[in-house]
């Protein structure tokens, strides 16, 4: 979703409704709250606060939201005729209601009727109320800088009932936008009825989302004698990193949501799971690609690990930038860094900006800049070797990235300092040696290097022997929650017993994020085998885990996590329901036909995942797993030549397909076709030869053709293997 989150979090100082002063203490233990949730509106901190009130007023927080009308509605409605990408809109004015017509590339006209306006630079964006209590966001898009209209998603043309579409769930202001627009959001998503009853406290981004409700501030303020002193002020004052960060963070995030709604001033990942800097995202070293909003990138950045935070750059309550050249930066750094000496560039040239060099950017949702937050210094030797981007040939596009990195040597000479992106770039590539692995192992348990890095790290690898397992159980104990669950995700394979002694020592962990991957890693386990596990902490994690799946039912892939739940627990109808409303929402989430045809199998309902994969290769013809799986029942319906066929389609679409390469295989061994057997096998083995199981069964082919010196080197090599792994 390409929705808009604005670029800094509001740090207004609220206060009370009156400056009256009084002369009889109250105690704060007699109040009684009069306003729900406590949330008690902006206009009560203006009282005491009216300078940053002032501020705050008409920046992109207070202008977030707004109910449309004349003075918040920036679009053209004088009876304007627009056609984009197929669709065509006229946009008109009724009496006081902004209408647009919109004829579909399907054909089909509806007049809709603008409700609400949403955000105001660099675009402003229009809500639709729909029924189920939905409320959706328009394609259609106003430039408030060039003053024109335009579509998110520029130049494709997308079908009415595709989940891109505007009427669909990724345009769905209820959970793709709403929490971060307005105060204290309350979705309240109904699974049964995929329906809303979303309400807030507070239309816009006001003081008590970031500071909390006001109600016991405002009680404290007007009841407290002039004597009483008190660093507790029943407000949450933003003034530490750690307390800002939790402020902005969340609306700042590439994130999944664990709980019902934002509670402000809680712990982030008590709250939300952070998107690690996966190369589906980020480019390979970590830079932005896809929309991140800062967060992700800011974690990355020396200057979070160096203590800075949001406010030393950024105002607060304006949302602005203190200065808009060298002096940001300067602030902190020393008066060299801004000279012809270090830059090289001629002096206030764009070339010597330090923003230009160590924050590029790249435009999301059609015109808007956004810049990287991880502060990193030009890498174009990475560039040669790997095809990341670098800041020096985004300025100089007539240049190469080999021409950069030269340019880079001459000037400040051969080495390049020690920095994470470099064991990153390595964790993605498809092979990595013996000592790049080692490398790794080492890199995931270095506290000097950042945690998103380190968790990502453990992501991408795979753990293929002893030292390399007891390099992420120790990432277990590490300090950083994302760290600590992104190394339960990868005990997932494991033997129950095994994962129950891992996980059942974090169950109790400090942070939500890790009881839930704890929990997470026991789901599918029988009740014997944990029953030696803390029955309370299980319940707890439990219902934290299903309160977050629940949370995010309402996605696509809400529904998908919510079906492979059922699914590891054998609810096998519940996980078809919701495999099937996750395909409602997304027919193109592809994952969900692997998981929907496996549990109509697991059902003996051989048909309905025959349909269910036949319908996968329709909508994407070249997908192999759907031909391995599509194998795998066919042998279980006895029909081993269409089984066969479709194992090899299987290899010919991914060459690098080893499951589909070790059942044909095994059908050949098991039907005594030994030389195609190892032919297969052989391949296997080439691009996985470590990979036990490929191995024993090429020590049964030979043994079967009479190789038994072969075979015996073999197997003593797995037995030796087991004895050193056990």
């Amino acid at each position: 979703m390409k929705h808009l989150f604005w670029v800094v979090c509001l740090v207004v100082l609220t206060g009370c409704n009156s400056k009256t002063k009084q002369s009889d203490y109250v105690a704060i233990e007699d109040f009684k709250s009069q306003h729900k949730d406590g949330f008690v509106g902006d206009s009560q901190c203006m009282a005491c606060h009216k300078g940053v009130y002032d501020n705050w007023t008409g920046s992109d927080h207070d202008l977030a939201m707004q109910v449309a009308n004349d003075s918040t509605i920036l679009g053209d409605f004088n009876d304007v005729k627009k056609v984009i990408d197929g669709v065509s809109y006229h946009f008109t004015k009724a009496d006081d209601a902004f209408m647009i017509h919109v004829k579909e590339i399907d054909g089909s006209e509806v007049d809709y009727k603008v409700s609400y306006a949403f955000g105001v630079r660099p675009l402003q964006q229009y809500l639709i109320d729909f029924d189920k209590g939905k409320k959706q966001v328009l394609r259609v898009t106003w430039d408030s800088e060039k003053n024109v209209w335009f579509h998110q998603y520029k130049g494709d043309e997308i079908d009415p009932h595709d989940w891109l579409h505007w009427t669909e769930t990724a345009q769905n202001w209820n959970t793709m936008c709403a929490e971060c627009h307005s105060t204290n959001l309350e979705k309240d998503y109904d699974v049964e009825t995929d329906s809303y009853n979303t309400t807030y406290s507070i239309i816009n981004v006001s003081c008590e989302s970031c500071h909390g409700p006001a109600e016991r501030h405002v009680f404290w303020a007007e009841h407290v004698q002039d004597s009483v002193h008190t660093e507790n002020t029943y407000i949450i004052p933003g003034n530490s990193q750690l307390s800002q960060m939790n402020m902005c963070a969340p609306c700042h995030a590439r994130r999944a949501r664990l709980t019902e709604k934002m509670i402000p001033g809680t712990a982030f990942e008590d709250q939300y799971m952070l998107q690690n800097i996966s190369s589906d995202f980020y480019h390979g070293d970590g830079q932005i690609e896809d929309e991140d909003y800062v967060y992700g990138s800011f974690l990355q950045s020396k200057m979070y690990h160096d203590g800075v935070k949001c406010s030393d750059c950024h105002d607060p309550h304006t949302l602005k930038v203190k200065f808009n050249d060298n002096r940001l930066c300067l602030q902190c750094h020393a008066p060299s860094y801004d000279e012809p000496s270090h830059h090289f560039h001629a002096q206030d040239t764009d070339g010597a900006q330090c923003v230009n060099c160590h924050m590029t950017g790249a435009v999301y949702m059609g015109n808007d800049f956004r810049r990287d937050h991880s502060f990193r210094v030009p890498r174009p030797d990475q560039s040669v070797e790997y095809g990341t981007p670098n800041a020096c040939t985004q300025c100089h596009q007539d240049k190469s990235d080999q021409w950069a990195a030269d340019q880079v040597v001459d000037w400040y000479g051969p080495d390049r300092l020690d920095h994470f992106s470099d064991d990153l770039l390595i964790s993605n590539k498809t092979t990595i040696n013996p000592q790049e692995r080692e490398r790794l192992d080492t890199f995931i348990n270095n506290l000097n290097y950042p945690a998103i890095a380190r968790s990502t790290v453990i992501a991408n690898i795979d753990i293929t022997n002893n030292a390399q397992f007891e390099a992420v159980l120790k990432s277990l104990e590490d300090p950083s929650a994302m760290v600590r669950y992104n190394a339960l995700q990868k005990f997932r394979t494991l033997s129950p017993q095994d994962r129950v002694a891992i996980a059942s020592k974090l169950l109790n962990d400090d942070t939500r994020l890790v009881r839930i991957g704890a929990v997470q890693l026991l789901t599918g386990i029988d009740t014997q085998t944990l029953a030696a596990v803390n029955q309370s902490a299980l319940s707890n994690a439990r219902h934290e885990l299903e309160t977050m799946m629940f949370t995010n039912a309402d996605f696509a892939t809400g529904r998908l996590q919510l079906g492979d739940y059922y699914l590891q627990s054998n609810d096998l109808d519940n996980a078809i329901k919701n495999y099937e409303m996750s395909l409602k929402k997304d027919s193109l989430l592809l994952p969900v036909y692997s998981n929907l045809a496996t549990a109509y199998s697991l059902k003996g309902d051989s048909n309905s995942a025959l349909k269910t994969l036949n319908i996968w290769m329709k909508k994407s013809a070249n997908e192999g797993r759907a031909y391995y799986l599509r194998a795998l029942l066919y042998f279980e319906l006895k029909q081993n030549d269409l089984a066969i066929s479709d194992l090899n389609k299987a290899i010919k679409i991914d060459p690098t397909d080893t499951r589909s390469m070790y059942n044909l295989a095994t059908f050949y061994y098991q039907n005594k076709q030994l030389s195609n057997a190892e032919n297969v096998i052989l391949k296997a083995l080439k691009l996985q030869a470590s990979n036990p199981d490929y191995q024993y069964l090429l020590a049964l082919i030979y043994r079967d053709q009479g190789k038994m010196e072969e075979s015996g080197k073999i197997m003593q090599a797995l037995q030796a293997a087991s004895q050193n792994n056990s």
